[in-house]
């Protein structure tokens, strides 16, 4: 995943890096949280030599990405997210691109999915529609998937911000242990990812997003009118592959019918065996094959070769 290449946007520098022919159609893979851009380097080299240009960012408050001005809210909320995204294409002159992604990356995908669809060749998304209904924020879930988000409710506190400035590391191997009991991942593996959060707007944005989430904080002025859009749940017209990980601690993996309404355009959906919550990395070749077959369903046609 080297080297780190830089765009920057009107609020942030973006850290990414890129491979692939700069002709061949534009993929953009975004990682969640707590994760990094390595949860595609198995996917993104594969894509690449498939014919794909496959770019790779850092998201806000992660790694090398940085805001351009400390006075800028550091928001982590999903329209902030996928006006990052959008961002980011407008940067690299990408005039549409196929958006992948899960957790907080598969979030922001599906926001600019359902709000900017003539910039989006196809989405791939990781746990179906994963745009927030946060006016529902206050309704409970069942108690056992209430345990497994121990986090959002500690990130409301100021005990959890000191928690998370101090145990940046540890935190996100508790959470990887619970979304993937499966994923028999060293520590080598986590030192590399927690790197990433050596960042110094890392905590605010992390927070921010849970307690906006939960209706807990105000967003950011500037996101107002794209939060509105998202608050009505627009449905997604673009090609779809939804993707669930049948090992996903906190996502019982569906049939997909739940949100099927949220789908308007033409979708397949999987369920995939042995894989969690970080899905790319723990099942790269059904993320790939996902991103050829949404390609499919965008053009009608196979337009680079089989992942087999």
């Amino acid at each position: 995943m080297t080297p780190i290449l830089h765009v920057r946007t009107d609020v942030l520098d973006i850290a990414y890096v890129e491979a692939g022919p700069a002709t061949g159609p534009a993929v953009v893979l975004l990682h969640g949280y707590p994760y990094d851009i390595h949860s595609y380097v198995d996917v993104a080299p594969r894509l690449a030599a498939l014919g794909y240009r496959v770019v790779v960012p850092y998201l806000r408050g992660h790694g090398p990405t940085r805001f351009l001005e400390d006075s800028t809210p550091r928001s982590g909320q999903q329209a902030a997210l996928g006006a990052d995204v959008l961002g980011l294409i407008d940067a690299l002159e990408l005039p549409e691109a196929v958006l992948a992604g899960y957790d907080w990356g598969g979030r922001a995908a599906c926001v600019v999915a359902a709000l900017r669809p003539e910039r989006v060749t196809g989405l791939v998304s990781v746990n179906g529609y994963l745009i927030q209904d946060v006016t529902a924020s206050a309704r409970p879930i069942s108690p056992e998937l209430e345990a497994g988000f121990w986090y959002f409710y500690y990130f409301l506190t100021e005990r959890g911000r000191a928690g998370l400035t101090a145990n940046r590391r540890e935190i996100a191997e508790v959470i990887w242990r619970r979304n993937s009991p499966a994923w028999d991942f060293d520590q080598a593996t986590l030192d590399r990812v927690a790197a990433a959060f050596d960042n110094d707007d890392y905590v605010d944005v992390v927070l921010h997003s849970y307690r906006h989430r939960l209706g807990q904080a105000p967003g950011a002025p500037e996101y107002e009118a794209l939060e509105r859009e998202l608050a009505r749940m627009p449905t997604i017209s673009v090609p779809s592959v939804t993707l669930a990980g049948l090992a996903d601690g906190n996502f019982p993996a569906a049939e997909g019918l739940p949100d099927v309404g949220r789908f308007t355009g033409p979708r397949l959906h999987r369920r995939v065996p042995e894989a969690g919550h970080n899905l790319p990395q723990e099942a790269p070749d059904a993320f790939v094959q996902a991103v050829l077959d949404v390609t499919r369903l965008a053009t009608g046609r196979d337009q680079v070769l089989d992942a087999s």
